[in-house]
């Protein structure tokens, strides 16, 4: 099974969609990320500011870091390659990393935003990561 690790910059809770203004990037990644999950793919992802341990311990992610600092990331890597930095990846390089075919998009992208931030902080909240105040949202 292909490992897919993305390494993120320092974000306030374990998802990055809490407090009042929520990344639309974010929020797509996340529920891309449960996509490739629920199909079955192995993807994890660490935020520096809640697991720098992680940076510490991957020699890929700590060189990055210190090569191209926190601006740089995210960094993807597919086991242990980096294969992207500077964003997220789409859907489709997910699942073509993951060897999966391409889901159609969600429902909740075509949301309206308030909408698309409570069924992704619930999906979060579902998967056991919550938000830094303990909830699913920053205070």
């Amino acid at each position: 099974m292909t490992n897919i690790q993305i390494f993120e910059p320092g974000l306030c809770c374990g998802t990055g969609i809490c407090g009042v203004d929520v990344d639309q990037q974010l929020i797509t990644f996340s529920a891309d990320m449960d996509w490739v999950r629920t199909e079955g793919g192995d993807v994890a992802r660490f935020n520096l500011a809640q697991e720098p341990l992680a940076f510490a311990e991957n020699d890929t992610a700590r060189t990055f870091l210190h090569t191209a600092g926190e601006e740089g990331l995210p960094v993807v890597l597919v086991h242990g390659a980096t294969v992207l930095t500077g964003r997220y990846p789409t859907r489709a390089e997910l699942a073509r990393w993951a060897g999966l075919a391409v889901a159609p998009v969600p429902a909740a992208r075509l949301l309206p935003m308030a909408t698309a931030t409570a069924t992704a902080a619930a999906a979060a909240t579902e998967q056991g990561d919550s938000a830094c105040c303990g909830g699913t949202s920053c205070c």
